[in-house]
């Protein structure tokens, strides 16, 4: 018979090896959780490598139009707000949604050495995108708004950044003759002047622009709901909103050289009366109905709808609905 140390195990040697195991097996999950990544959302500490590693690679030339602006993106790649600014001033930010909103921050691309990041920020009044300038030290150097949800849509807006990190944005209007009147703005980083230079612009012709109306085709079962009207580029429409309650809208006016424009959802408070007013957004706007007519009055500043010398204040004339002809055949009557 063979000696029983080493045919069987001794009784108090097998604590000790389940002892073992266990340690090993701490060991390698601490192992496996030190070299874990960090995340968009900041649970770990997060590096200025981390930082821009958050957003994939695209390549060269890389363009994107005012569609993305609606894309949906996955809450899981939201920038926690702390994280974005230990890298990136929040001031970046201000001057299309104010000092008081902090919108999602969505990382959508990363081209260049050093890097230039396509950023995406979300509140529930408007959409914006964003070049950000790393330099080779991965330091924020300059930012330049891309794509803004808030601008007339009677442009069609497209922005190219091409191999030599050349950043070009078109505009397309189409004219009510029918032509296409074309515009665009090049722009180079200026790591110097830690700003992005404007190198090139070809304003758009002086023909006159067609209005959209980008709920045109809406359902307006509601009284109220129609086109109001002021003139070729001031128009007010109403259309059913998403709930019985609601009013889906959108205005565009412009008075000289100011302009402005907002769309949205309306609360109705009375068969005379909604109120547009969401939170992140100052502006507080009462939509006024008659029969024949809307006046609008702003309740509390729109300013970042508008330029700063004109007001969404004013009345706008009902425009008749113009119903399509019955094709029914109609003879034998």
């Amino acid at each position: 018979m063979g000696s029983p140390i080493f045919g069987h195990q001794l009784p108090f040697m097998q604590p000790l090896r389940i002892t073992f195991i266990l340690l090993i097996a701490v060991v390698l999950l601490g192992s496996c959780k030190s070299r874990s990544k960090p995340t968009p959302a900041g649970e770990k500490p997060v590096e200025v490598a981390d930082f821009i590693a958050f957003f994939p690679q695209q390549s060269l030339p890389f363009s994107f139009t005012d569609s993305l602006l609606n894309a949906r993106e996955k809450d899981s790649l939201v920038i926690d707000s702390k994280v974005f600014s230990r890298f990136v001033p929040d001031s970046i930010l201000i001057p299309v949604f104010g000092k008081s909103v902090k919108p999602k921050i969505y990382p959508l691309g990363r081209v260049g050495n050093p890097a230039l990041l396509l950023v995406k920020a979300v509140s529930p009044s408007r959409k914006a995108t964003f070049i950000v300038a790393m330099d080779r030290k991965n330091q924020f150097v300059a930012a330049l708004t891309a794509q803004r949800s808030d601008l007339p849509t009677i442009l069609e807006r497209t922005t190219t950044i091409d191999s030599k990190l050349t950043i070009t944005k078109n505009q397309e209007r189409k004219n009510r003759d029918g032509s296409i009147s074309e515009g665009r703005d090049v722009y180079v980083l200026n790591e110097a002047g830690r700003n992005f230079s404007l190198i090139m612009t070809d304003a758009l012709d002086d023909k006159p622009a067609e209005l959209v109306n980008p709920i045109d085709t809406l359902p307006r079962k509601n009284k109220v709901a129609a086109d109001y009207t002021g003139g070729k580029m001031n128009l007010v429409s109403i259309r059913d909103g998403r709930r019985p309650d609601r009013l889906t809208f959108f205005i565009h006016f412009e008075k000289g050289d100011c302009n402005g424009e907002l769309k949205g959802e309306a609360l109705i408070k009375s068969p005379t009366l909604a109120e547009y007013r969401e939170p992140g957004d100052p502006c507080v706007l009462q939509f006024k109905f008659t029969p024949s007519s809307i006046t609008l009055a702003e309740e509390e500043g729109c300013g970042a709808h508008r330029g700063l010398r004109c007001s969404f204040n004013g009345s706008f004339a009902r425009k008749k609905e113009v119903k399509p002809k019955s094709t029914r055949n109609t003879k034998g009557k």
